[in-house]
């Protein structure tokens, strides 16, 4: 990160690179699809903006990932309409089903991208943000209370009570 306060393009692109998969398929499944590529490019111009006032103390991934939950939280507050996210499910299935798998296997694993999308967009948002991070990123809940900015113990009951609703869902409950 001192690199990147110094403008090194070199360091920025490490960067991006060692995190380009995980930070964007986390803003995809929190952001429940919705702009994620704006999303992805906006929590990269924060963390060039903010690489001076980074505390090389603090671990990097929970910075950028507070960065990037904080983008989906503004997107969600506006009110954004979902668009089609066809592109990127094709990629994310694609990916998931394997270069040489069929086109069956393609169409069952975007289903399957579909469902689990639907399931997380139907929690609320405090839910679905320790969800996806503690289960989908698996990232330690004390990391997970630091992104989301709240104590372990709440963390520990969101996290109870989202996959309690998911399970529920999963099981063919309505939304409430």
């Amino acid at each position: 990160m001192q690199a990147v306060a110094t403008g090194d393009a070199a360091a920025l692109r490490t960067l991006t690179g060692r995190w380009r998969r995980p930070l964007y398929a986390f803003l995809h499944r929190v952001a429940g699809g919705r702009d994620t590529d704006d999303l992805y490019q906006e929590t990269w111009l924060r963390v060039v903006r903010g690489a001076r006032g980074f505390d090389s103390a603090r671990r990097f991934s929970t910075w950028l990932f507070q960065i990037a939950l904080n983008q989906a939280r503004d997107l969600h507050r506006r009110g954004v309409p979902e668009p089609v996210a066809s592109e990127i499910l094709e990629r994310v299935a694609a990916d998931a089903a394997g270069e040489a798998a069929a086109a069956e296997s393609v169409g069952a694993a975007r289903d399957a991208v579909l469902d689990v999308q639907r399931l997380l967009a139907a929690l609320p948002e405090p839910q679905r943000e320790v969800v996806v991070l503690r289960v989908l990123d698996d990232l330690p809940e004390d990391e997970v209370a630091r992104i989301v900015g709240c104590p372990r113990g709440t963390v520990k009951s969101r996290l109870h009570h989202g996959l309690a609703r998911l399970a529920q869902l999963a099981r063919g409950g309505h939304d409430r």
